[in-house]
């Protein structure tokens, strides 16, 4: 079978691959549990159940998703039919995180594959564990001349990003997702980096604090922090904060009991560099709520911290971790002013009963997606692109987005051959003045 042409066997293996991996699902959940202490409930509505559902949203769809698309024809051109074929770009490398190594490997590659692609896909070194489940997985539903896996660290990453690729997919940080471009600039590759920043979460003091103090704190502290559209800080009018912390701390206790680090709820970091990272972060801060950590385990507690320095060390750059700096606003412009201050973020959240204040932060402000009134919750509707803006990411995917995002869209026409009308050919004498009319009419 042609995986390039051939749309029943791109269904077909990506039906073998959603049995496997419901077959595997256990063995998914157990290495990500050995990776970094995801809890189960995580790992099954954030990995496994998430790709599942993208497999099968992907299958229901592709057919028509890759039918060619016929569009009207220009005024000029008639008769002529006119069609967008989509075709796969070729041979495509996507390198996957750590933080969701699952999730984050297998949505690209469905995309990948349903589109005709060949795919080289290298899982985070991070997690090897779930790299070598996912190998396991991808080895038995594909020939390796179709999808491979490739294991190993920066130096192995380094050789691919030395190849010529069709397409580079990449999720990741910042300073790496500018070396994917720089790599991808000597052939004119074409990519998609979905990357993070310092995602703002604005609380009015019109919020149902209650509630949102729930909603933030499942946003900010699910995997641990270790999310690029989580909350990386608050801005709370002054006139709810001393309520809305205390709020906080409530709905951390309720999720994680007095001791965090005796649930099975809450992740770990993911390796010492970054535990020893965060850390550092805690120790130049006023903590106001946890703000305990062991480095044997990479625990880290849920913090709160308060924060009034914009230079400080933890409001440099994206936090990743489950640290959580609240600062205070009493004017609105000084909202505009915090978050113009940093690179135009993956995410932004506003807490809200005021129509016409969420429309303007809006309206205002350049990110990639957001919520009103939650967090997080939009990365899950496939209707919706995901991606970032600026420094936070270039392109944007999820549902028939990813589809095209891993195809080519070759516009053709079709002219017919039983009238030619002269008026396009030279010579141009007398002709300008009839082609000014037709066009203006146009």
């Amino acid at each position: 079978m042609n995986y390039k042409t051939d749309i029943g066997y791109r269904k077909e293996i990506l039906t073998r691959l959603l049995s496997n991996i419901i077959s595997y699902e256990n063995e998914i959940v157990k290495a990500l549990q050995e990776d970094f202490s995801k809890p189960a409930f995580e790992s099954v509505v954030t990995e496994t159940s998430y790709v599942i559902s993208d497999l099968k949203y992907t299958i229901k769809n592709l057919s028509r998703w890759a039918k060619p698309k016929k569009v009207f024809p220009f005024v000029l051109n008639i008769p002529s039919s006119d069609t967008i074929y989509k075709e796969p770009y070729g041979k495509v490398l996507v390198i996957a995180p750590w933080n969701y190594p699952f999730q984050l490997a297998l949505c690209p590659v469905i995309a990948a594959v349903a589109a005709g692609n060949q795919v080289v896909l290298k899982p985070s070194e991070l997690t090897p564990k779930t790299a070598e489940i996912i190998e396991t997985i991808l080895s038995k539903t594909f020939p390796t001349n179709h999808v491979e896996v490739v294991q190993g660290g920066v130096e192995i990453t380094s050789r691919l990003l030395e190849q010529r690729w069709d397409y580079i997919f990449f999720t990741g940080s910042v300073a790496v997702g500018k070396i994917i471009a720089k790599a991808a600039a000597k052939n004119l590759t074409p990519v998609t980096l979905e990357l993070g920043g310092k995602n703002p979460c604005i609380v009015d003091e019109t919020a149902n604090l209650r509630l949102a103090a729930k909603r933030i704190v499942w946003g900010k502290f699910i995997n641990a922090g270790q999310t690029c559209i989580a909350p990386d800080y608050i801005l709370v009018h002054k006139n709810s904060k001393s309520y809305f912390i205390q709020f906080l701390k409530e709905e951390i206790t309720k999720a994680y009991g007095e001791n965090p680090e005796l649930s099975p709820d809450f992740a770990r970091i993911i390796n010492t560099k970054n535990w020893s990272r965060l850390v550092e972060m805690i120790e130049d801060t006023k903590v106001l709520f946890g703000g305990k950590y062991t480095s044997e385990t990479h625990y880290i507690s849920p913090t709160l911290i308060e924060e009034n320095n914009l230079d400080s060390l933890i409001m440099q750059d994206e936090i990743f971790g489950p640290l959580l700096p609240i600062l205070t606003y009493e004017e609105e412009t000084e909202i505009d002013s915090i978050i113009s201050k940093y690179e135009k973020p993956l995410a932004l959240y506003i807490f809200s009963e005021r129509r016409s204040f969420c429309n303007k932060i809006i309206a205002t402000h350049s990110f990639g997606g957001g919520c009103i009134n939650d967090t997080m919750i939009h990365f899950s509707n496939k209707q919706l692109p995901f991606g970032g803006v600026g420094n936070s990411g270039i392109g944007a995917y999820h549902g028939k987005l990813s589809f095209d995002v891993f195809s080519h869209h070759k516009g053709v026409v079709k002219k017919a051959t039983w009238i030619d009308l002269p008026l396009r050919y030279a010579p141009y004498k007398d002709k300008l003045a009839s082609v000014k009319k037709i066009l203006n009419w146009l």
